[in-house]
């Protein structure tokens, strides 16, 4: 950019969220966190990177950019897969990153909700509802790094949307900041609210197009009490989907995950991360030394004082086996299991 086209613009937003909040990428310090995406595709060039701490700071910087005719790229835990959370080349954007404001503002365990800042990591978020003996289902491979707002934003999906939803299903309220700079308060954990426009869904998923969002209130859970996976081995996709019905009729709420694996994917896995892979190949190999062609990590959990969680799930593998619908089936009895079979599945993106 032209020298000092920006000077006034650059200083009004130090005076604003402080001069410490505001990075310049320069050669010594190219910022990539937040100037490169996950997998290294789309490498951008910020005019700046602006870490406001609450809402107000943010409508202000938004309100700053908007008489400066500078755009704006928000950004949560810059963990996408699709570019969206970089700039541009042209070194005339300001990335607004969202994780000073990191603040679970409330738990309500009588009302099944809590009310956190957008830049919460889901981890921290799903340990805030665990402490609380609830459950916040969102779960993904990168919820040690992204945020909750980048969640909402980009409406995930996560590992556990066939019992739960996506991340639009688990949200009740929105905070959010629009392009003018005012702050929109959408905050709300009331269940059965029939009025108005839909505005806090027409934001999930708008992916920082509309709105920047700032806080969430969110949909908690009863804690599951215990929780099982199963590894089967399916010769096609046609077994795969009749299988999730078979599954689905028979365990019903209590199955929350249904990942499907070629067996492509999980090669990779365990020639690039076998440290990690090599206790789920254990497992899924143990009768045969081939990988299936198609593997489903099949989830389960009950929240109900005494469990018969793996006599059911042990008969329907039993019965699915008798109809076809796999080729083998390994089920978890210990969390180490568990969590081996989760790792498996989670080290795809890493391996690719």
């Amino acid at each position: 950019p032209p020298c000092g086209q920006f000077d006034a613009l650059l200083e009004a937003v130090r005076q604003t969220v402080g001069a410490t909040a505001v990075r310049i990428p320069t050669p010594e310090d190219s910022l990539d966190a937040h100037q490169v995406d996950w997998r290294k595709r789309y490498r951008g060039q910020a005019l700046a990177i602006v870490c406001p701490a609450n809402t107000h700071e943010v409508a202000e910087v938004v309100r700053l950019c908007a008489r400066h005719r500078v755009s704006i790229v928000p950004q949560g835990g810059n963990t996408s897969l699709v570019g969206g959370s970089v700039p541009d080349d042209s070194g005339q954007q300001i990335v607004l990153n969202l994780r000073r404001l990191n603040r679970v503002l409330d738990v309500d365990a009588a009302n099944l909700s809590m009310t956190v800042q957008a830049g919460c990591l889901l981890a921290d978020v799903q340990r805030a509802a665990d402490a609380a003996g609830l459950l916040f289902p969102l779960s993904l491979a990168s919820e040690g790094s992204c945020t909750i707002g980048g969640n909402l934003a980009t409406n995930a999906g996560g590992t556990q949307v066939l019992r739960y939803g996506t991340a639009r299903e688990l949200c009740m309220g929105l905070e959010a900041v629009t392009a003018q700079g005012e702050i929109w308060d959408g905050l709300k954990s009331l269940r059965k609210d029939n009025t108005g426009y839909d505005l806090r869904d027409l934001l999930i998923g708008s992916e920082g197009t509309l709105a920047i969002l700032t806080a969430a209130t969110l949909r908690l859970y009863p804690r599951p009490t215990r929780r099982q996976a199963a590894l089967v081995g399916c010769d096609n996709l046609t077994q795969c989907v009749s299988l999730l019905q078979h599954t689905r009729t028979r365990l019903d709420a209590r199955l929350t995950g249904f990942e499907v694996m070629h067996q492509a994917t999980l090669a990779l896995a365990l020639r690039h991360l076998p440290e990690q892979a090599q206790a789920a190949r254990a497992l899924l190999t143990s009768a045969q030394s081939e990988l299936p062609t198609w593997t489903v990590l099949l989830d389960t959990c009950d929240t109900g004082p005494s469990s018969t969680l793996t006599q059911d799930l042990e008969s329907l593998l039993d019965d699915a086996h008798q109809q076809g619908l796999l080729s083998r089936a390994v089920l978890s009895h210990t969390e180490a299991q568990y969590r081996a079979m989760w790792t498996l599945r989670e080290s795809i993106p890493m391996a690719e």
